[in-house]
């Protein structure tokens, strides 16, 4: 299992990455919450302390969630009761106070683990809405059987409405997908995009503009 840990400590950090590792999983350790923002896109599960020193935990706890549904478990010294519950309200799956017990941490990356959604592809990855088809695999769009020429940008964009076709996906989540992080994204990108997309895609139905929230690719209008 691909582990991200967020820790600053180095003593903690290097004692958890050789432990995680000797028990099978695939540790990678970053100290700043900046980093994890965009290391998460590679993780199963991210390992949170509370105390950076950048940017607050509970800070990089409620970014993480608007853009992401990977488990999080909250690995921190601050064992007050306000602390927890502002935790487990702001979207983790789980909270430990330090100092760590090792088997009891992996039991507890398991148990979140097997409740968070697989986020697995179906073997089939052509998502077709009306006459519109998207490859995800292959990277290549037709309409009406024409093939349609997008940029790599583009077709990102468009691959992240695809995967939740008939779902509203926000700004931020398509954002954090395409360009990596959502808070450092700029958002008029998002629109020059979107808006070659409809030129391109000629089906100005499809692509449905959430006001205030973000899009949707097929599904009814109203």
């Amino acid at each position: 299992m691909r582990v991200l840990l967020v820790e600053d400590h180095d003593a903690v950090a290097n004692a958890l990455v050789d432990s995680l590792g000797a028990n099978g999983h695939q540790p990678t350790w970053c100290r700043l919450g900046a980093d994890a923002l965009t290391a998460h896109h590679d993780a199963d599960v991210v390992l949170l302390d509370l105390g950076l020193p950048d940017i607050d935990g509970l800070e990089i706890l409620r970014r993480l969630r608007r853009v992401s549904a990977v488990p999080i478990l909250v690995l921190t010294a601050r064992g007050d009761e306000r602390s927890v519950v502002r935790a487990l309200r702001g979207g983790a799956d789980d909270y430990l106070v330090k100092p760590i017990r090792l088997r009891e941490l992996l039991a507890r990356i398991e148990a979140v683990s097997r409740r968070a959604p697989t986020g697995g592809q179906p073997p089939s990855t052509v998502v077709r809405v009306t006459d519109v088809s998207v490859d995800l695999d292959a990277r290549t769009v037709h309409v009406g059987g024409d093939p349609v020429e997008l940029t790599t940008k583009e077709f990102e964009v468009l691959a992240v409405l695809a995967r939740k076709a008939g779902a509203a996906v926000s700004r931020q989540q398509i954002m954090d997908q395409v360009w990596g992080d959502a808070y450092l994204a700029v958002s008029r990108s998002l629109d020059v995009h979107m808006a070659a997309l409809r030129a391109k895609l000629d089906r100005p139905e499809l692509l449905h503009t959430i006001r205030g929230y973000g899009y949707r690719l097929g599904g009814s209008s109203s």
